[in-house]
């Protein structure tokens, strides 16, 4: 194992699941990729490519959400949508994406990882071409909201699959930067493209992944392995907290985002997070009681997925915070234009993208407890500059530094974040734990983009002048700032736990030898005599 955390196995127990039924895999399928320190790490083309479309699909989830943003003002104007509608062309696939992730996390060990997976990227593909040829706001938002849904069921499944066919170790770690750089990538280039294509027609930025995902789709079937079918999790469907767990999640995701235009004291906004907390009590009672949770809380046992999946949280929430601020900073006050902004927030991604190799080494040489705090850290310094922004900041003097650390951090921070979630779980829980961390990082983006947007209102009052822009972006960025430094705390707690764990092990293990050749000794004096 090359994380260095202490990772607990699932306790047994009634509550335990079962061990999978080892079929014998099929011909087809590309062979996992050895295990081991010394073993051999080259992978076959099959394997590869089964990778490929597994990352394709995330390049597409993340090409979604960032294509959108840039097209907004036309969408708005084309089908006369006010700002309040516009907002949930954005938060339509955020609510179905967030709010479904644990039951297509769950979904994908019951009904097997493969076949969710390709069923929920058809389901996305369609989504996206209903989209594009839409001429009403409601059925835009719907179709959204559907490509949401079939996101949060091709994530945790995907993620699940590659956790599965890579064991632990050097294996892991570099299909899951490849994996993460993919995602950062699309994010970054569907920024540049959203720009490119909106200039042409805002519905091309729907149209084009269609044929991006039917291509996957088409390879996903002869390339995927199938063992992800073969080894399901044993057990029943636990529909009573399927509802109570998701039904939580989605009322806590709406309550957010419309919290901004309700108030965050108002009847309706206090009425619904009160609900939010009574789902969420019923769906942990339900959880502790049932033979077949839908979520196992032992899981929560391990302490890497445990501080996983806080990290998550705070980090996704920071970094969506923040792109919020930097790209209204950038475009209302700078006055830069939408293709501008991409291409000045574009050296973040390219760091992402040119450094998937090497934090692949990294992992396997320091493990996730101790690269994890690193990335936050780097992360952390970036938003700290641009808390420098003025009204006459430039790219090089602000923004191109930020960027690169920023850039820099969420490379070492998200495959760390996903490792330590995925290690030392069962395959029959990897679909969960995948869909956990899921969970935290569109659950915490959307908490902490509507607590930016509501203290960036605040601070600014409604004025349009410099002055009170900028008196609306600082204590926004500085939520943001806050924000990562909790999950920096977070982070170097698990980096002490493992270095006390690791100290222990190797006192324990001098302990052992030293006791060895004291009997040795001994033994030897008794042969003399």
């Amino acid at each position: 194992m090359t994380d260095t955390t202490v990772l607990h196995t699932p306790a047994a127990g009634p509550s335990a699941p079962t061990a999978p039924v080892t079929d014998r895999p099929s011909p087809r399928d590309p062979a996992p990729a050895p295990a081991g320190p010394g073993a051999d790490t080259r992978w076959s083309p099959r394997l590869w490519g089964a990778l490929v479309v597994l990352c394709a699909a995330m390049f597409l989830d993340a090409l979604d959400v960032s294509m959108v943003g840039v097209a907004l003002p036309s969408i708005g104007a084309d089908l006369h949508l006010s700002d309040s509608a516009l907002q949930w062309v954005v938060s339509g696939y955020v609510l179905g994406y967030g709010g479904l992730l644990l039951l297509g996390g769950r979904a994908a060990d019951l009904l097997g990882r493969r076949r969710v997976f390709l069923v929920a990227l058809a389901v996305f593909a369609g989504a996206s071409l209903l989209g594009g040829l839409v001429d009403s706001g409601p059925l835009l938002i719907g179709a959204r909201f559907l490509k949401g849904v079939s996101a949060a069921f091709t994530a945790p499944a995907g993620l699940s699959i590659i956790t599965t066919t890579f064991p632990e170790g050097p294996a892991r770690n570099r299909a899951l930067s490849i994996y993460t750089t993919c995602s950062a990538a699309g994010f970054s280039l569907g920024l540049v493209i959203s720009g490119l294509l909106t200039s042409a027609g805002w519905r091309l930025t729907f149209l084009m992944p269609v044929p991006v995902a039917l291509l996957a789709l088409f390879a996903g079937v002869r390339l995927l392995p199938r063992r992800g079918d073969e080894h399901r999790a044993s057990g029943g469907y636990d529909l009573v907290g399927a509802v109570t767990g998701t039904a939580a999640v989605l009322l806590l995701v709406f309550t957010v985002t419309e919290a901004q235009g309700a108030g965050w004291l108002s009847p309706r906004t206090v009425g619904s997070l009160l609900l939010v907390v009574a789902l969420a009590a019923a769906f942990l009672l339900v959880e502790a009681r049932t033979a077949h949770p839908l979520v196992r809380l032992g899981i929560f046992r391990n302490p890497g997925v445990r501080r996983a999946n806080l990290t998550a949280l705070t980090l996704m929430g920071s970094y969506a915070g923040f792109q919020f601020v930097a790209t209204l900073y950038l475009q209302r006050l700078l006055g830069w234009s939408a293709l501008e902004t991409a291409l000045g927030l574009l050296p973040g991604g390219a760091v992402v993208a040119f450094s998937a190799g090497a934090v692949g080494r990294l992992l396997d040489r320091f493990g996730s407890a101790r690269v994890l705090p690193v990335g936050v850290a780097s992360m952390l310094l970036g938003y700290a500059l641009f808390l420098r922004l003025d009204e006459h900041s430039g790219f090089v003097g602000l923004v191109l530094p930020s960027m690169l650390l920023i850039g820099a951090g969420f490379a070492l921070a998200f495959p760390a974040i996903n490792v330590a979630a995925t290690s030392g779980v069962s395959d029959d829980e990897q679909g969960l734990a995948s869909g956990l961390v899921n969970t935290g990082l569109q659950v915490g983006g959307a908490i902490v983009l509507a607590a930016t947007t509501a203290v960036l209102t605040a601070g600014s009052g409604g004025g349009t002048d410099a002055h009170a822009q900028l008196a609306g972006y600082r204590p926004a960025l500085l939520l943001v700032t806050g924000a990562t430094a909790l999950g920096l705390l977070i982070a170097l707690a698990g980096a002490l736990r493992s270095a006390r764990t690791t100290t222990a092990r190797q006192g324990a293990a001098a302990a052992q030898e030293e006791a060895t050749t004291w009997a040795k000794e001994a033994e030897e004096v008794r042969s003399g005599h």
